[in-house]
């Protein structure tokens, strides 16, 4: 069901109906509380959408994630004031979240924002957010939050979070 840059959460989508696409609008306007330009559906942290058993799955960026009973509380606050109170939050770790699971729109929002967006599989140079360059380097492995690390341009000395890969 998950796939790298892409929405895992179509497939349950397209079964779900109306109520369903109706509970995913909702939460695509819930923004994550350290990085409010992403929705908590743009970094994958929606899992499941399931409206015939009334429940939203999540799955927190990592375990111990500062932001879990947050964006837990902010879920159940759209969800409410949408008129979805019968719908339960269940959080699982199981599988664990992966930077996979952040769509290319929120990985372009990311950048906009100013954060370098996650590297793929394999890849080695980090462009800078503000001017592109890839002669970047990294200043210290925790940035602004612990999801991020703290890079530098070399080309316009602009300092930047990038996302970690996980």
């Amino acid at each position: 069901m998950v796939a790298a840059a892409v929405d895992h959460g179509a497939e349950n989508r397209a079964a779900g109906g109306r109520q369903s696409e109706a509970i995913w609008a909702v939460l695509e306007a819930v923004p994550d509380p350290e990085i409010p330009v992403v929705s908590v559906v743009d970094l994958g942290i929606v899992r499941e959408v399931d409206a015939q058993s009334g429940r939203v799955v999540l799955t927190p960026t990592y375990t111990g994630c500062p932001a879990t009973l947050v964006i837990e509380n902010m879920v159940r606050g759209a969800l409410d004031e949408a008129g979805f109170v019968d719908v339960r939050i269940e959080t699982t770790l199981s599988p664990p979240w992966t930077t996979d699971w952040i769509s290319d729109v929120g990985k372009r929002k990311l950048r906009d924002y100013g954060i370098a967006p996650p590297r793929g599989r394999g890849e080695r140079s980090v462009e800078c957010p503000q001017c592109g360059s890839a002669e970047t380097q990294e200043i210290s492995r925790f940035g602004s939050t612990p999801c991020k690390a703290l890079w530098r341009c070399c080309s316009c000395a602009e300092p930047f979070d990038l996302f970690k890969c996980h």
